[in-house]
């Protein structure tokens, strides 16, 4: 006989048995609330942890809407950034060094390097470029120079790239040594 077949065997027995004696029954019904009850603290456990697993996917999206919700802004930004970048490199030194212009020039930098300031206390970071490899979550290649330097290194920026936290805001518009 195999184990199957023993099993109902004494299953049907069991069954003949209990109909006859009560207190069989009884605990039979026991066993069977016992197993019920059994089944619904488990399910329990499945609906708070699933309740927890809920709350901490809002709890991270919230963070992350908290920390990401200046992003649209922050990309706006970085044009008036790169405008300012651009006046203050193209101020020639005779200009830097007039006294009628130089309170304009120094007023310049100061608002250059606040913005730095601004943009570090929100997380915003300026990607780092030349002599880097070049990154394609990072750079964005525009051309290819001829240089002494090894192939898929970065020779030049054309413009800055930024991170805020840890993402990406806009990726560095960069010129990338070619193979000799």
């Amino acid at each position: 006989m195999t184990d199957e077949t023993t099993a109902s065997a004494a299953d049907d027995l069991r069954h003949e048995t209990a109909e006859a004696s009560p207190e069989l029954a009884d605990h039979d019904a026991g066993a069977a609330h016992a197993a019920e009850i059994e089944d619904l603290k488990r399910q329990l456990l499945y609906a708070q942890a699933e309740t927890q697993n809920v709350r901490r996917r809002m709890e991270k999206d919230a963070a992350d809407a908290r920390a990401y919700a200046a992003t649209g802004f922050a990309r706006d930004i970085l044009s008036v950034a790169d405008n300012l970048s651009r006046a203050l490199q193209s101020i020639p030194a005779a200009m830097r060094e007039d006294e009628g212009s130089k309170p304009l020039v120094t007023g310049l930098e100061m608002t250059g390097k606040e913005l730095e300031t601004v943009f570090a206390r929100h997380g915003i970071a300026r990607i780092e470029t030349v002599g880097a490899k070049l990154d394609p979550n990072k750079h964005q290649a525009m051309i290819e120079l001829p240089s002494d330097q090894e192939p898929g290194t970065i020779v030049q920026e054309m413009q800055a790239g930024y991170t805020i936290k840890d993402r990406l805001l806009r990726p560095a518009m960069v010129g990338v040594a070619k193979a000799g």
